[in-house]
């Protein structure tokens, strides 16, 4: 490990995102709100930070050793949630504490969207646009501007879009070179970004709405300038489109980019993630939909509209809301929420197991009942035409494994932290897919627990974010060995 690379990368890290300050410190000078010394305090305190950390070290040149990479981007997300309290707690929302700002900067950045805040009505238009800002950079935004940048700094950063993204993503269609990447998949976030805002304003939104809310779609995090979410607008129009762009961002970034070179749309479905993410989509829209219209819950249109929404919010992980899907009868709401386990796309902006972990489980499982029949026949298990790897399923059912070690051991502690079982159950799962929404006492925000379960669910929400195995790995004692 070169420490001194770790805290020249994150001095510089916290100084880009020291400049992210900048577009709200404008909204507050515009509106007149009364933020603009918070953010500019806030801007000069974080790129003090990171030059203080940077400085000292600029003169190293050495490339990212695996390790480096692990802590880079675990320091990264901690680092930054930290920071991201800075204009939290010098707002003027009244009494927050350290631990309910750290939760909500923690749940912004990692696109989990669980909140402790209410009135957001009432709140200064500086301080919305800056929660929303946080869940567009945790998204995507912030790491992909790293990969770009670290090269032409004599540090490799193609290491950095790895470690945070293990597992079984498809990146063949993705350009070779990091920088070239990196803004191929920028370009690609900020275009769907400035389209759903356009589409949003032209349905009714106004632009400051517009701009916010499609910050929150495109990043899959579910925040929200209104307490009552897309209820708020009351507009299908607004729904149906919302569902549109949701359902983009839960496809992975990189198929995104090959259809941007190739422009055959068709090549969409020739991917075996893509066709079981829409099935898995669809068979939840139809489900939820009869269950509602049978119940006399609502009207078939109102259904119709309330299902597609609701389904798609949760199990892209998005977790906006048109209704307190809590509330819907018989098993709905563990319908919706274990769809959220699944998951969008790997390589995208959603949270769950993802979709291709979940269909190569389902391939393994078959594989072994086709095994119980004929012992000795060789049954190699594929995505398309291509025989996945045994490595990959080794891994895949690693990972599976150690989400229902750690799933089981949050809650146990929920539990013990004086939870109710529904509540405790689907805070945990909630912050390990980075939904946000869950049932029971945090169906609606998260202000009500204890600090306790707070800090375990701000732990539950990094490891989502980084998918376990990046921030797990640290604590194992071979990971520091020489």
């Amino acid at each position: 490990m070169h420490p001194a690379i770790v805290f020249r990368v994150l001095g510089l890290l916290s100084m880009i995102f020291s400049l992210t300050h900048l577009p709200p410190l404008l909204v507050a000078f515009y509106y007149d709100d009364g933020g603009q010394g918070d953010f500019f305090t806030s801007l000069l305190l974080t790129f003090i930070l990171g030059l203080s950390l940077y400085l000292p070290f600029n003169r190293e040149k050495r490339d990212l050793m695996t390790r480096d990479c692990f802590i880079i981007v675990t320091m990264f997300w901690l680092v930054l949630a930290l920071l991201g309290t800075v204009p939290l707690l010098l707002s003027p929302l009244e009494h927050l504490s350290f631990t309910d700002a750290f939760f909500e900067s923690m749940s912004g950045l990692t696109t989990t969207g669980a909140t402790i805040l209410t009135g957001l009505d009432e709140l200064p238009p500086s301080l919305l646009w800056y929660r929303q800002q946080l869940q567009w950079l945790g998204g995507l935004g912030i790491i992909a501007i790293a990969v770009a940048i670290l090269p032409m700094l004599g540090i490799g950063g193609m290491q950095l879009y790895r470690a945070e993204s293990p597992g079984p993503v498809k990146d063949s269609k993705v350009l070779p070179r990091v920088t070239q990447t990196a803004k191929a998949l920028l370009f690609i976030y900020v275009g769907l970004t400035t389209v759903c805002a356009l589409v949003y304003k032209l349905f009714g939104m106004s632009w400051f709405d517009a701009l916010t809310h499609s910050f929150t779609t495109i990043s899959i995090g579910g925040f929200s300038t209104h307490d009552a979410s897309f209820a708020y607008f009351d507009s299908e129009l607004l729904n149906y489109s919302a569902v549109f762009f949701m359902f983009l961002a839960g496809i992975n970034f990189s198929l995104h980019f090959g259809i941007t070179r190739t422009r055959r749309l068709a090549d969409y479905w020739q991917d075996s993630e893509l066709r079981a993410y829409t099935y898995i989509l669809l068979a939840g829209c139809i489900v939820t939909f009869i269950v509602l219209v049978d119940s006399n819950t609502y009207g078939w249109r109102e259904a119709f509209n309330k299902s597609l929404f609701e389904v798609v919010s949760i199990a892209t992980t998005t977790g906006f809301g048109l209704d307190d899907f809590s509330s819907w009868p018989h098993f709905l709401p563990f319908f919706l929420f274990y769809m959220a386990i699944i998951g969008a796309c790997a390589g995208s902006t959603g949270g769950g197991m993802k979709v291709i972990r979940v269909l190569l489980i389902f391939k393994q499982g078959l594989r072994e009942l086709e095994r119980l029949v004929h012992p000795h026949a060789v049954l190699p298990v594929k995505l398309g035409v291509n025989k996945v790897p045994d490595r990959v399923l080794e891994a895949v059912w690693g990972f599976f494994s150690v989400y229902i070690l750690v799933y089981m051991i949050l809650l146990m502690l929920l539990l013990a932290a004086g939870l109710d079982i529904t509540t405790a159950f689907t805070a945990v799962g909630a912050m390990l897919n980075n939904l946000g929404p869950g049932l029971g006492d945090v169906a609606a925000n998260y202000a009500s627990l204890p600090d306790t379960a707070k800090w375990l669910l701000t732990f539950g929400m990094l490891l989502g974010r980084l998918e376990i195995f990046t921030l797990l790995v640290l604590f194992s004692p071979m990971f520091w060995r020489k």
